[in-house]
């Protein structure tokens, strides 16, 4: 059966839509538990369940590991992204956060030329200043609350990156799920490395302790909102084509602003409103201009 274009563009915008779902679901109990606790819980509950599907789905020849290398890149960038993401939630509004984290693809264009020998082109560079300045704006009313936990979205944003690259080092050598399963099942044992660490280092609001049964229900169903978006991308991109499907990335942004707006701070200010606009135009910028991939925002939690 024949799947028109808009059919795929539907899929990728549900799939979006639940990233910014989650985004919501963590902010919600964002200061209720120790935040790489919250993602250790919930990428080893992503793990259990992506390896019930895989085994159903594939079998034992699903669990094979292209490239372990890659894949224990792939678990460490995501970890760093993850962690650095739901720790800036505790302290940021769910619209600003979000909207710095979109200052990946500059990073990935950047970093691809020392590490993938990828020449750094002149559009590169002409998104990346713009970016930069998209980001002072989003900073101006945050930082003199927030202090240096605006960095933490910056940190997300460098650990996509290096998802990103890591991705091209498996490209193409399993399927989708099982690439979830790789990437999930790598970053589970980190993420709890993490929070054990952060747990006995003394550091305030960064002891675990048993959580809350809305916690435990709460990081689950980030798990199940994280896996049927990926899902739900994955079909949007082979039904219309990853070119197409990229721009929708910049749906998460909405939705976190109407999610913000609906439960949490109330709406962004004008100048906030206009840096993520300038973060938003130079990703589109970048992947018109052809060879870049435009976000891989998507690609965490």
């Amino acid at each position: 059966m024949k799947h028109s274009p808009p059919s795929g563009l539907i899929y990728a915008l549900g799939g979006f839509a639940a990233l910014s779902l989650g985004d919501g679901v963590v902010k919600s109990i964002a200061g209720l538990w120790a935040p790489p606790a919250i993602a250790a819980l919930r990428y080893t509950i992503g793990a259990l369940a992506l390896a019930l599907l895989l085994w159903r789905s594939e079998g034992r020849a699903g669990f094979a590991m292209p490239q372990p290398w890659a894949q224990l890149w792939r678990g460490g960038a995501v970890s760093l992204a993850t962690v650095s993401f739901f720790a800036g939630l505790k302290f940021l509004p769910l619209p600003t956060a979000t909207a710095l984290t979109f200052t990946s693809p500059m990073l990935t264009a950047l970093l691809a030329a020392p590490l993938l020998g990828e020449p750094v082109r002149r559009e590169t560079w002409f998104a990346s200043i713009a970016a930069f300045a998209g980001v002072l704006i989003v900073l101006r009313p945050n930082f003199a609350a927030a202090g240096w936990a605006v960095a933490f979205p910056l940190v997300t944003a460098l650990g996509l990156a290096l998802l990103m690259i890591g991705n091209r080092f498996v490209a193409g050598k399993a399927s989708a799920l099982a690439m979830q399963f790789f990437i999930a099942v790598m970053a589970a044992p980190i993420l709890i490395t993490i929070a054990l660490a952060f747990n006995f280092s003394g550091l305030a609001g960064t002891a675990i302790g048993w959580p809350s049964l809305r916690v435990a229900l709460s990081c689950a169903l980030v798990a199940l909102l994280a896996s049927t978006a990926h899902w739900l991308i994955y079909l949007g991109t082979t039904r219309t084509g990853a070119a197409s499907v990229a721009p929708m990335t910049y749906i998460q942004l909405l939705f976190s602003i109407v999610l913000g707006w609906l439960f949490f701070e109330g709406h962004p200010d004008l100048l906030t409103l206009v840096g993520a606009a300038v973060i938003v135009g130079a990703g589109l910028y970048l992947w018109q201009s052809g060879r870049t991939p435009l976000s891989t925002a998507g690609s965490r939690r």
